[in-house]
C-alpha cells in the first residue's frame, strides 16, 4: 500500500511538472498573442516595427564575415517639400535613395535610426522570388508548369491541388483567401494568430480548401501563396528555404548588420513577410535588383530571372510579376517596379532613372483610398528629380 502511495505521489510530481512546463509555454504563446493584438497600436506600431523579435518567434540570418558592400556618397538630394510633408502624414520611419548607385539622401524619423532591423512586411516576398529565380536558373526547379504539389505533398487534397508554380509565382492560385487586415475574423488575421501561437504555416496552407478562381485565370493577392513557395523550395532541395537565402542571397550582398526572420512554432521561416534588416540593406536589395541581378562582384540573382519578374506575368492583365509589384503603366515611366508591404514599406525601382528608393513607415492609414496611388506618383516624381 505504502508503495503504491509513493508510486502515486512520483507520478503526481511528474504530472506536476508537465502541467508547470505547459503553463509556461502557453503562458510565453499568449504573452506573443498580446503582442500581436497590439501589434499596430498608435502608441507601439513604431517601435514593434523596429524590435519584431521581441513580439514573435524569430531567427538571426548570418550576413557572413565578408566586408559590407559600398553605397559610395553621392551629391546630397534637396527634397521637395511634399516630399516632407509626405514623410510626416504617411509615418515615415526611414528613408533612403540610391541615385547611380550613390547614397543621396538617408533619414530617419519617429525615434528610430539607423542601425533598427525594420520589418519588411510583404517586401520579403521580393526576396524569397529571388532566389526561386536561382533555384530556376540552376536546375533545382526548372518548370514553372510543374504542380505545386509535386513538390509540397502536403497540400493534396487543399486548393493548391491544381495549382502549378507559375499560378503562385503571379498570385493566381485561385485559392480563396480574405486578406482583409481590418477584419479580425479574415485568413491573413487568423493566420497571424496562428504565427503568433506558435502554429504551423505549413499545416495552416494544407488547411486551406476554398478555391475563388480556377487556378491561373485571375491575380488575387494572396500571401499565403508565398509560403507555399517556401514549401515547393523545401520540397525540392531537401532544406530550409531561410537557410538558401542566406546562403544564395543574404551572404553575397554584404549586408551592415545580420538580418532576422519571424518563424512560426516549429522554426518555419515566415517568408512571406517576416524578414528583419536595416533600410540601407533594403536599398542595396534594390540596387541589386536595378543591376540585373549582379552586386558585391557577383551575378547574385540570373539577370533573366529579374527581368522576368520585375516584367508582367499575372494573368488578366494585373499589374504583378513574379512576387514583384509592377505597374501597368511602367514603360511611361522609366519600367519601373516594387516591392511594397504594409503599413508603408517599399523598395521602388526605377531603371530609367536610376533610382533605388527603400521606405519603412509605420503608416497606420495605409489602406486608405487613394494612399497606394499617390505613394506610387510621388516615388515617380521622386525618382525624375534632378533629371
Amino acid at each position: 500500500m505504502r508503495r503504491a502511495v509513493r508510486v502515486f505521489l512520483r507520478v503526481l510530481a511528474v504530472v506536476a511538472v508537465l502541467a508547470a512546463g505547459f503553463a509556461v509555454v502557453k503562458r510565453d504563446d499568449l504573452i506573443r498573442l498580446r503582442a500581436a493584438m497590439a501589434l499596430f497600436d498608435e502608441n507601439r506600431i513604431v517601435q514593434n516595427f523596429s524590435h519584431m523579435d521581441r513580439l514573435f518567434h524569430a531567427r538571426v540570418l548570418d550576413r557572413g564575415t565578408g566586408p559590407v558592400s559600398d553605397l559610395p556618397q553621392g551629391s546630397p538630394m534637396v527634397l521637395a517639400p511634399e516630399v516632407t510633408d509626405w514623410v510626416q502624414a504617411r509615418a515615415v520611419t526611414a528613408l533612403v535613395i540610391l541615385r547611380d548607385g550613390q547614397l543621396v539622401h538617408e533619414s530617419y524619423h519617429l525615434g528610430t535610426g539607423p542601425e533598427d532591423l525594420r520589418i519588411s512586411w510583404s517586401m520579403a516576398k521580393s526576396v524569397l522570388s529571388a532566389l526561386f529565380g536561382i533555384l530556376h536558373e540552376d536546375g533545382t526547379l526548372p518548370d514553372l508548369e510543374a504542380q505545386v504539389v509535386d513538390y509540397a505533398p502536403l497540400l493534396k487534397g487543399s486548393a493548391y491541388e491544381g495549382a502549378a508554380l507559375r499560378d503562385v509565382l503571379t498570385m493566381s492560385s485561385g485559392v480563396g483567401f480574405d486578406e482583409d487586415y481590418m477584419d479580425f475574423s479574415s485568413d491573413i488575421n487568423r493566420m497571424g494568430r496562428v504565427l503568433a501561437l506558435g502554429g504551423s504555416m505549413d499545416r495552416f496552407a494544407a488547411s486551406l480548401t476554398t478555391r475563388a478562381h480556377p487556378p491561373g485565370s485571375h491575380m488575387q493577392y494572396v500571401s499565403i501563396d508565398t509560403h507555399v513557395l517556401g514549401m515547393v523550395i523545401a520540397g525540392a532541395t531537401g532544406r530550409d528555404p531561410v537557410d538558401l537565402m542566406v546562403e544564395r542571397i543574404i551572404q553575397p550582398m554584404g549586408l551592415e548588420a545580420s538580418p532576422e526572420m519571424l518563424t512560426d512554432g516549429e522554426g518555419t521561416g515566415f517568408v512571406l513577410g517576416g524578414l528583419n534588416m536595416r533600410t540601407r540593406d533594403y536599398a542595396r536589395i534594390g540596387q541589386m535588383v536595378l543591376q540585373n541581378g549582379f552586386w558585391n562582384g557577383r551575378q547574385i540573382v540570373p539577370a533573366d530571372w529579374v527581368a522576368a519578374s520585375t516584367s508582367h506575368q499575372a494573368a488578366d492583365g494585373a499589374g504583378y510579376g513574379f512576387q514583384w509589384w509592377v505597374p501597368k503603366d511602367h514603360a511611361q515611366f522609366g519600367d519601373d517596379f516594387m516591392a511594397q508591404g504594409i503599413y508603408g514599406q517599399f523598395i521602388y525601382v526605377n531603371p530609367g532613372a536610376q533610382t533605388v528608393i527603400a521606405v519603412n513607415a509605420a503608416d497606420r492609414g495605409f489602406d486608405a483610398a487613394g494612399v497606394t496611388d499617390e505613394n506610387l506618383a510621388l516615388f515617380r516624381r521622386m525618382a525624375q528629380a534632378g533629371h
